[in-house]
């Protein structure tokens, strides 16, 4: 007993450092030191400098007994959606998942359950939420609705002079970027190999029909270099292995060559890369999930988050980063029953948005949902606007009133939409959630 009492102090003595944790700041200077142990997981240090103090920090969490989930004697059953319940280390609704584990926290912008999810963060080079991804390789980074420095595929992205998605190429020379018809045109009348192939504008294959460049003639795809180059040589529609002319009907070597770099094998489907250099890694690749090996596709079918079941689940069966119908396999799936069940319950039109239920279960109902206030829809967001008079904490009024106006339990600047929104002043110089 004594234990458990011990436990619940710590705890509770921790809980004042664990709400400043928004307060994030990127380390100034490299890693350093250790944040292991109890002496160091309870002493309200950044010991090791980076940017996460005490039970905030990932290595806290695996090596000292004061961090991780509270099981208290009697449990509380309550709705796990405020600051204060996604902070106290207990599995309040009893769902298996605590605080930032629990979907219902982590759709909290407030809470700061992600750290990677702004420019300055996404451009910092480092791993701030510890996920094992940087910058852009973060859904953080490149799903994230306030991050701009992860697009490199529109006209502005692709002309402002700033590798984006930090990919080592920067704006015409992107991937991205080099179908867009303002690149297509430079690129190909600059005087210069941009990617790299020997081959200068008009004289390169790829600027064919573009600008004053003739159409190239045809040439064949059935060689090792051919099938490695990523230039369509035959205009056929079909690039390197991809095309039949290089993977079945070429030379032995050849075959060969693309059977090596082919992914449709059950740990080439399972490991996290593209194999194949295609754009789609494991399942998300028609080489995986349409396998001629069926335990290959038995595989992906077993991940896939496509059906009735897996998209009411609470999980991220695919691990994609989206659960249920937040992922566009369920909203979009191929299943019209799978799509009408997410359309049900989608809390994104503005009469689900206007009729005080919360459609989709997730804690919040109307205008307080950010699916509602956030909305694609402008005419959903203006109404949501509206609602509280003018708008929704987006005035310097309603952000410096001291007045929870919008009801979601955080009051002016620590208000995510004072916080963030640039068109509000009395918020400027001071330090932002979550950063």
């Amino acid at each position: 007993m004594s234990q458990v009492i011990a436990r619940a102090l710590s705890l509770a003595a921790l809980s004042g450092l664990a709400l400043a944790a928004c307060d994030y700041r990127s380390p100034a200077y490299p890693v350093l030191g250790y944040e292991t142990g109890d002496q160091q997981c309870e002493d309200g240090v950044d010991n090791d400098l980076d940017g996460t103090i005490d039970c905030d920090d990932a290595d806290c969490l695996m090596t000292s007994t004061l961090c991780g989930e509270y099981v208290p004697l009697i449990p509380s059953f309550k709705v796990e959606n405020t600051l204060r319940l996604c902070r106290d280390g207990i599995d309040n609704d009893d769902n298996g998942q605590f605080d930032c584990g629990d979907r219902k926290c982590q759709a909290i912008a407030e809470v700061c359950c992600g750290r990677e999810f702004t420019n300055e963060r996404c451009n910092d080079g480092r791993d701030n939420d510890g996920n094992g991804f940087t910058d852009c390789e973060d859904f953080g980074c490149s799903r994230g609705m306030y991050v701009t420095v992860c697009r490199e595929s529109d006209d502005v992205g692709c002309r402002d002079g700033i590798d984006n998605d930090r990919d080592g190429d920067t704006d015409c020379r992107d991937s991205g970027c080099e179908d867009l018809a303002v690149c297509r045109e430079t690129i190909c009348d600059d005087g210069l190999d941009d990617d790299g192939d020997g081959d200068i504008d008009c004289d390169d294959r790829d600027c064919g029909g573009v600008g004053g460049c003739e159409i190239p003639p045809s040439n064949p795809e059935d060689s090792i270099a051919t099938c490695g180059d990523g230039v369509d040589n035959d205009r056929d529609g079909f690039t390197d292995c991809d095309d039949f002319s290089c993977n079945r009907d070429a030379a032995e070597d050849v075959v060969a060559f693309c059977a090596a770099r082919a992914e449709n094998t059950l740990d080439k489907c399972k490991d996290g890369k593209d194999n194949d250099g295609n754009g789609h890694t494991d399942c998300g690749d028609f080489s995986c999930s349409d396998a001629d090996d069926q335990a290959v596709v038995d595989y992906c079918a077993s991940v896939a988050e496509n059906t009735i079941a897996k998209c009411f689940d609470g999980k991220d069966n695919d691990g994609n980063g989206y659960a249920d119908c937040g992922d566009f396999s369920c909203s979009r799936a191929d299943d019209p029953e799978v799509v009408a069940a997410c359309a049900a319950v989608l809390e994104v039109t503005f009469e689900k948005c206007s009729d005080g239920i919360d459609n989709d279960g997730n804690g919040y109902a109307d205008c307080a949902d950010f699916s509602c206030s956030q909305a694609d829809d402008l005419e959903v967001r203006r109404a949501c606007q509206e609602s509280l008079g003018l708008t929704t904490e987006e005035a310097d009024f309603y952000c410096s009133n001291e007045t929870d106006d919008d009801g979601d339990g955080f009051v002016d600047c620590d208000d995510w939409d004072c916080a963030w929104n640039p068109m509000v002043t009395v918020c400027a110089g001071q330090p932002r959630v979550c950063e």
